[in-house]
């Protein structure tokens, strides 16, 4: 199994997003597409979510 990291080519900001998409294998389009409807919701807090992976993913490889 691959570590997570944040993406070093497929980024808008720190680079979280594509990062799961690199890693899974997912348009990272549509994965940010998802991210912003489910940040949008109100029972997904998804900028903490975001933060938190932050934090916890590694540097870009």
């Amino acid at each position: 199994m691959k570590k997570f990291h944040r993406s070093a080519t497929n980024r808008v900001f720190a680079g979280v997003i594509g990062g799961l998409a690199e890693q899974f294998d997912w348009n990272v389009g549509v994965a940010r597409l998802l991210f912003i409807v489910l940040t949008l919701m109100p029972v997904f807090p998804g900028i903490i979510v975001y933060l938190i992976l932050w934090m916890v993913m590694g540097d870009p490889a």
